[in-house]
Parts: C-alpha cells; sequence; structure tokens
C-alpha cells in the first residue's frame, strides 16, 4: 500500500497541469516531492500528501473537534437527499474543486454516489486538510486561499461551494468554458430546531437571510437552475451530540444552555437550503 505521500505524488505527476503558482501565476511542475513554477516557487508535500499553498499562516476557529462532529453528521446521512440532487447532472468524469472542503467529507460522500473523475479540495484549515487526507478517495487535498486559488485557468469541470464563502472571478478563472458552480447556501429554517434551542428567545438569532448572496450568486453567474430544497432528517441516536458541535452556531451558546441540551439531544433537524448552479457569463 503507497504511503500517503507517494499517493499524492502519483496524483500530481498525472494533475500537474491542473495547478498554477499562486506566487507569480505561472505554470508549475513536479520535480521530486515538490511543485516548482519557473519563478523558483516551490510547494512541498507533507508527510500526509498535501501542499500547504499560503504565503503565511491563517488562525481559523474552524478546529479539528467541531470538523470531526461534522464528518460524523455528514456520514450519517444528513445530506444524503441533498448530495443525490447535487450529482444529478454533475460529470461525474470531469475534473471536480471542491471549495472549503473542511475534513472532505462531501467530496467522499459524492464519490461514494458515482463521482469519479479527478477530485481536489482545498481549505484555510490545516486541521480539516489533515483530516481530509485520510478520506478512503482519490482526491488531492492542498491549504490555499480562496482568493488565490493555485488552480490553472478553466481546469475545474464543477467547482463545489457548499456551506462556504465564494470568491466569483477566481470560480470564473479556474472553471472550464461549459464548467458549472454549485453553490448551497442555508435557508430560513435551516437547522431551525438547533437554532431554537441554543439560543431561546433570541430571534435575531433564530433567522437567517440569505438575499444578498443570492443576489451576488446571480449577478456573477449564468443561472442554470435553482432550487429550495427541504426535509427532515431523523437523527440517529449515535450522531445527536454531533450536532451540537457540528457548525459555528455552537460558538456563542451560553454554556448551561448547552449542557441542558445534551441531557436532553434534538432527535429531528430541518434542512432547508438553496441549491444554485451557473456557468460562466
Amino acid at each position: 500500500m503507497l504511503k500517503k505521500i507517494d499517493f499524492a505524488r502519483n496524483f500530481l505527476e498525472t494533475h500537474q497541469e491542473q495547478f498554477l503558482c499562486p506566487v507569480c501565476k505561472k505554470s508549475i511542475q513536479l520535480e521530486g516531492y515538490s511543485l516548482i513554477c519557473a519563478e523558483n516557487h516551490q510547494f512541498d508535500l507533507s508527510k500526509k500528501g498535501t501542499i500547504y499553498f499560503l504565503s503565511h499562516s491563517i488562525q481559523t476557529d474552524y478546529n479539528k473537534k467541531m470538523l470531526i462532529h461534522r464528518s460524523k453528521m455528514i456520514q450519517s446521512g444528513m445530506y444524503q437527499p441533498l448530495l443525490e440532487k447535487i450529482i444529478g447532472d454533475m460529470d461525474l468524469t470531469g475534473n471536480t474543486l471542491d471549495v472549503g472542503c473542511g475534513e472532505g467529507s462531501f467530496l467522499s460522500e459524492l464519490s461514494s454516489l458515482g463521482l469519479v473523475g479527478p477530485k481536489f479540495g482545498f481549505d484555510i484549515s490545516k486541521d480539516g486538510i489533515y483530516l481530509a487526507s485520510n478520506q478512503p478517495i482519490e482526491a488531492f487535498w492542498c491549504v490555499a486561499d480562496l482568493t488565490n486559488l493555485p488552480f490553472a485557468d478553466q481546469s475545474m469541470d464543477t467547482v463545489l461551494n457548499i456551506f462556504s464563502p465564494s470568491h466569483y472571478s477566481e470560480f470564473q478563472r479556474v472553471l472550464k468554458q461549459e464548467g458549472t458552480l454549485v453553490k448551497v447556501v442555508p435557508e430560513t429554517d435551516y437547522l431551525k430546531e438547533l437554532r431554537t434551542a441554543f439560543y431561546p428567545g433570541n430571534e435575531t438569532k433564530q433567522t437567517y437571510s440569505n438575499e444578498k448572496v443570492l443576489a451576488k450568486f446571480y449577478k456573477e453567474m449564468d443561472i442554470l437552475s435553482d432550487e429550495r430544497v427541504t426535509y427532515s432528517f431523523s437523527i440517529p441516536e449515535e450522531n445527536r451530540l454531533d450536532l451540537l458541535e457540528m457548525s459555528p452556531l455552537e460558538w456563542g451558546v451560553a454554556e448551561e444552555v448547552k449542557k441542558a441540551i445534551q441531557k436532553n439531544p434534538l432527535s429531528d433537524i430541518t434542512i432547508d437550503v438553496r441549491m444554485l448552479k451557473g456557468k460562466v457569463k
């Protein structure tokens, strides 16, 4: 069985043309266990088979503990109906880039549904990328900046932007002419039971509006589809505590509120999202 670093090197050997130096924007080539551009900017593979493309470290609140709980919830089937809709008209054999991939669970689940083409995932969280390197799929994982992607122009057939920030000029740059951007954003009832439990009596915390996000997508992309996906998910008993710590919703919750919910965790949760698909104008 290949070590992670050797698997990653083999992947890069086949797909090095998909990458671009984030410093000088020149093409990049594999030399040994490093990607090196014509200006000698060098990016080395870690033992985990990942690459750190950032010029400086970035602090993020998305820590290992939260990402592990998130992974367990995704694996429990929480987003299965959504993922089945996403993959329904994806290019299954093309290049797929997962933006803000976290620990890589969405790419892994999509692979189990039939996504077989080359897969790339990046996040600013080093913890997330290290966890992603353990996913049982063929994919390349890296730490990178959303606003300065280390991927070549028109190199991706699909860009996935699931519950993560957007940078449309970069998405438009890396997408092929007929490529597709799939963006998923929360709708008003997303995780409403959890928000109500976390913030009783706080209407501001219990509500969510995505109007600005939607307006931006409509402005930047040529719209292919816009679908609201809503369903109730029965949480497996072994995952009910995972739900409480899988998202940023938990960050501002009073400790006594958390303890009360832990004693009587939620058994059902509402998934209410907007699934947008667009291509470069």
